[in-house]
């Protein structure tokens, strides 16, 4: 569908944004919370929209003396930022999510411009930011250990949590922001400082950020250090990753890379939190509500143009729904409208970049070359409105689950039709014949079915949903997943307690000295 946005009006709109944001035509390469460093004799990284190709902005990339100067100031808020009572640093993370409020509209349309997720999503990502926000201030008064009772008499036992010092985050370019507010705002109500490194492909974004963030932390005369920006390529992602400084480091992207992170922190032993590849799969049953089906299959294959790890990748179809199912896929992917993301008509905005393009043609060519099927889509858009090459027709592949593309994870919005037989236990295997386990679902209104794929034996993914697809995830629960998905979990329940270090108390209020187990050690006076 060819686009219909009016491109005057809409760069004043951009320019608007960016105003109101705080950024300029050349951004400083880092940030300690209240000053801004970085300003000259640094490489220089210009920003380009995906959605049309023009220059948002430049940014300065930081060398390794400001990443050091950065992680140095941390160090010195941390021994502050530390003594504030856990729920009055949750009363500095309510006035953020308040600022994040009154600045949604303009940093969901920057999400949008910057990195090409349609605007409903861009609005939803600030969204989530605000409702993480409020997840942490109720968190700030519930930091929780347990008491437990000594086999010593007259003693007490209890565990409690420290905040662990300097945070590092690494984010993705598909959720510029929101994936940083999930860390940020838990790990300084836990009492630790964070140094953010954003993905070099959406600075931007991160920019802003920093400026909403400057005005609370100045607002209650706080040091600078407990939240910083670093932006810069993987040589600061592989500073921090190798960083004795930094205890944890929490980084976001593809398997390769976290494989890389994982390794470096590990050898130091550090503490990593890795969410990583997917390969998500919705399984349909020949007893599926089939538009619900359909609904959540689409928005999980084309939303973020097949961009987030949630992405529904696989639909593991009953033979007796199968062909029912794709005709109606099909009718729905040839009247996708596919246009500039910020038009509002638009459900399928761009790819990120020109290799992401490539990637997802050189994997429709190689699934076709191991046998699949195109059923549909799968063409570069071009003409009007298509300019900048990053625009693609969402596909739909035939395809058998033992296909190396089928079993890799394209960041791009293929979707495989893979038909089963039998009964849902031959659909579990399937599914969890895959590398990756982050999201899965299943869509049926037999009871056998949907526990058999919430059982043990069912579902080995960190997210099993049933009756709703695999891509949107609520702020409330833990995310994550497990095998190549790398194990970490962010969000809601107890992740918390990843940003703090747990420590067990036994405190003697007795005038004797017994010992555990009984045993006996007397000393001679």
């Amino acid at each position: 569908m060819k686009q219909t946005i009016d491109a005057a009006p809409l760069v004043k709109e951009v320019s608007d944004v960016l105003h109101q944001l705080g950024i300029k035509e050349v951004n400083p390469a880092y940030s300690t919370g209240l000053a801004w460093g970085g300003h000259e004799g640094r490489t220089t990284r210009t920003i380009n929209s995906p959605a049309d190709g023009n220059t948002i902005a430049s940014v300065n990339m930081a060398t390794a003396e400001d990443y050091d100067h950065v992680i140095k100031t941390a160090q010195e808020a941390f021994k502050v930022w530390r003594k504030v009572p856990a729920p009055k640093r949750g009363e500095i993370v309510r006035q953020i999510g308040e600022k994040l409020r009154q600045h949604k509209e303009d940093l969901g349309k920057l999400v949008s411009y910057e990195m090409g997720k349609i605007l409903q999503e861009g609005l939803g990502e600030v969204q989530e930011m605000i409702d993480i926000c409020d997840f942490a201030v109720g968190l700030s008064r519930q930091l929780h250990g347990y008491t437990m009772h000594s086999e010593r008499p007259q003693h007490r036992m209890y565990e409690q949590y420290h905040p662990l010092g300097v945070v590092g985050v690494i984010s993705a370019f598909n959720f510029p922001v929101a994936v940083w507010s999930w860390n940020a705002m838990l790990a300084a109500v836990c009492g630790d400082v964070v140094v953010w490194k954003p993905s070099e492909k959406t600075p931007l974004t991160a920019v802003a950020c920093q400026h909403i963030l400057r005005e609370v932390l100045a607002e209650n005369e706080l040091p600078e250090g407990i939240f910083n920006l670093v932006i810069g390529d993987a040589e600061i992602g592989s500073l921090m990753s190798h960083d004795t400084r930094v205890p944890l480091v929490s980084a976001t992207g593809s398997t390769r890379m976290g494989k890389k992170v994982g390794e470096a922190v590990g050898a130091r032993l550090g503490k990593s939190l890795l969410e990583l590849g997917g390969n998500n799969a919705i399984i349909v049953t020949e007893h599926a509500d089939l538009e619900m089906a359909l609904r959540a299959i689409v928005f999980g294959a084309v939303g973020t143009c097949g961009q987030r790890c949630t992405s529904t990748r696989r639909i593991i179809v009953n033979e007796n729904v199968y062909d029912q199912l794709k005709e109606r896929l099909q009718k729905v992917y040839a009247n996708l409208p596919i246009g500039h993301p910020l038009d509002s008509t638009t459900l399928v905005g761009p790819l990120i970049d020109k290799p992401a393009v490539d990637a997802f043609t050189a994997a429709l060519e190689k699934v076709q070359q191991e046998g699949g099927k195109l059923l549909i889509g799968g063409e570069i858009l071009n003409g009007e409105g298509y300019e900048t090459g990053t625009y693609v027709k969402p596909a739909i592949v035939e395809a058998e689950n033992h296909y190396e593309m089928v079993q890799e994870e394209t960041f791009a919005p293929i979707l495989y039709l893979i038909k089963y037989s039998g009964d849902v236990e031959n659909a579990i295997e399937l599914q969890n014949g895959v590398k990756q386990g982050l999201s899965s679902s299943i869509f049926s209104t037999n009871l056998l079915e949907t526990e058999a794929f919430l059982s043990h034996w069912g579902s080995d993914c960190g997210i099993a949903n049933v009756n709703i697809g695999t891509s949107g995830a609520e702020i409330g629960g833990a995310f994550g997943g497990e095998k190549d998905t790398g194990g970490g979990r962010e969000s809601g329940s107890d992740a918390w307690r990843i940003y703090m270090r747990r420590q067990t108390n036994t405190i003697n209020y007795s005038r004797e000295m017994p010992l555990a187990q009984g045993i006996k050690f007397d000393i001679m006076d």
